[in-house]
């Protein structure tokens, strides 16, 4: 290949090259605007910033990730062989890390339902104590001068009794 032949190759490649930066740069964009949407529409109805950041962070990111993906399709790679790739990596960390998304997807949903509170006294199996805090792994709750931290995939799948 002479030098002239690459020449002629890069400038035939460069309008799909910047195409494929054009809808990465507009999908990153368009990731930032959903997730300052969802934060700051959900923000004043919601009493959970942490969740709602978690929520439009997800939005983020998967925009993103479709923004790559259109992008090499533009490119002309064959993005249907890095789709299967991301389906088969997700069900790898999908295992691997079932307890710790098993405990994240619960304390989601901790926060949205809100069974209990901040400051209420609860009962579940041979825990009592008051709950101190809640986030996305485990509930903290105080009990004898002891701080027992409670996994919420365990608080989610056994019964709680709520003193208030």
């Amino acid at each position: 290949m002479t030098l002239e032949q690459i020449k002629t190759m890069f400038i035939n490649f460069l309008p799909d090259l910047i195409l494929a930066l054009i809808i990465l740069f507009i999908f990153m964009i368009a990731g930032r605007v959903i997730k300052s949407i969802i934060t700051s529409k959900l923000i004043k109805r919601q009493s959970s910033p942490a969740l709602i950041n978690l929520i439009g962070q997800i939005a983020k990111t998967l925009l993103i990730i479709l923004g790559l993906i259109s992008a090499f399709g533009t490119l002309g790679v064959d993005v249907s062989a890095i789709v299967a790739g991301l389906g088969l990596t997700g069900f790898a960390f999908g295992f691997a890390l079932k307890d710790i998304l098993s405990n994240v997807i619960s304390g989601i949903l901790i926060l949205i339902y809100r069974p209990f509170k901040i400051d209420d006294t609860i009962i579940i199996d041979k825990y009592t104590g008051k709950v101190t805090d809640i986030n996305l792994r485990y509930t903290t709750i105080i009990s004898d001068e002891k701080e027992i931290l409670i996994p919420n995939s365990f608080l989610f799948s056994k019964p709680i009794a709520v003193n208030k």
